[in-house]
């Protein structure tokens, strides 16, 4: 692989210490976690405390004030440990960002420090049963009752749903507006908000340490003082964070395709059939050559977006090509490395039964790769 420019000896450094603490603190537990379907909040505070959460925060907010680079490294190092269940990325730099941006200074005060501290463990809660992708057709509504919002809908697929005590949610403040999307604001809801309800833990196929639910929003009664910005904006807002929140998953997908090639060659190397190893095989070979050449190009592409994103220009049509060809091809990569295993790949003992069904939500969540080649050729001009 060509060597990353990217970064320097300070971020060199960060990545050794942050792998250590995976290596100490998460990696042993994390198929407890998977059993339980839920990383513990002490978890979370460990992290905090080693500086492993929202680190481009301001130091005068408890942060380090660093750059995106940081970031970068939590998520890849996250994926080569495989520790899916720790979404360390989407608290410090999906939700967490919407406040950072979009919060006025009282806001940023009240609930920064404890994201960075990790006593605050955030969520976002966009999707429902009848609105996913196409956010401008989201029903949960939000109606002013003097200084309070009282929220009322229902919410689907919300990653960390359980343990999260500050969630951003969607809402509809205007239900005639015309267009629909002008009429979407976002509201942060607090735990112990009245009428605020957990709904069940989702069982799903992947990432079982990461738990997802549902929320219902029953006359939930929210100070008005919780409103993220302007009435009406909340849909742009959303479109605004959409490009780093790809790029997250781009860079997780592209770590996690990595790590399987490096695991399968190492596998195969050692796995012997009809009395030599199975990499000696040309169908193998040319597997394994045609997974490297992917996720080299994969690479190429994605530390060129991650610079151009650092250095704060637009990419947002770039970063929906990464989303949808990256995860897509990380998801290629596990299929076709499980393959090689044989039938010892469907066994739950080895790491790429478990990195087939993590990767296969990639392609899903923060936009399919449908929406985002829809995004694309709009921005084509088509």
């Amino acid at each position: 692989m060509i060597p990353r420019k990217l970064f320097s000896e300070e971020h060199k450094i960060f990545r050794d210490a942050f792998r250590k603490f995976l290596e100490k603190e998460v990696v042993p537990y994390h198929e407890e976690w998977e059993k339980a379907g839920q990383v513990p909040a002490e978890a979370w505070r460990k992290a905090g405390e080693n500086g492993f959460l929202c680190p481009w925060v301001s130091e005068e907010l408890g942060g380090s004030g660093v750059d995106f680079l940081y970031s970068a490294i939590i998520i890849e190092e996250c994926s080569y440990a495989r520790v899916s269940g720790f979404l360390l990325g989407l608290h410090s730099d999906v939700v967490v960002p919407y406040i950072g941006a979009f919060g006025n200074a009282e806001q940023k005060k009240r609930w920064l420090p404890g994201c960075v501290t990790g006593e605050t463990i955030t969520a976002v809660a966009m999707t429902e049963p009848g609105a996913g992708s196409d956010l401008a057709s989201i029903t949960t509504t939000a109606v002013k009752d003097g200084d309070h919002y009282v929220i009322n809908g229902q919410k689907t697929f919300i990653s960390n749903g359980l343990i999260s005590n500050l969630v951003i949610v969607a809402a509809k403040t205007n239900t005639k507006a015309d267009p629909p999307h002008t009429g979407i604001s976002l509201i942060v809801v607090e735990e112990g908000a009245p009428g605020f309800v957990r709904g069940r833990r989702l069982d799903k196929m992947g990432m079982k340490a990461q738990d997802t639910a549902e929320m219902y929003f029953e006359d939930c009664r929210v100070p008005c003082s919780n409103l993220l910005g302007s009435e009406g904006l909340g849909f742009i807002y959303m479109m605004q964070k959409l490009q780093q929140e790809r790029l997250v998953c781009a860079i997780g997908s592209q770590a996690a395709a990595e790590q399987m090639l490096k695991d399968a060659v190492k596998y195969t190397k050692e796995r012997v059939a009809f009395g030599r190893p199975i990499s000696k095989f040309q169908n193998t070979r040319f597997k394994l050559a045609e997974m490297a050449t992917e996720i080299e190009i994969g690479r190429a592409f994605v530390d060129r977006l991650i610079e151009s994103h650092v250095a704060g220009k637009d990419v947002v049509t770039e970063t929906c090509m990464a989303k949808w060809w990256v995860t897509e091809m990380a998801k290629r990569t596990a299929d076709t490395a499980l393959q090689l295993y044989g039938g010892y790949g469907y066994m739950l003992e080895y790491p790429i039964c478990k990195d087939y069904m993590d990767i296969r939500v990639q392609t899903i969540f923060a936009g399919t790769t449908e929406i985002m080649k829809e995004i694309i050729g709009r921005r084509m001009g088509l």
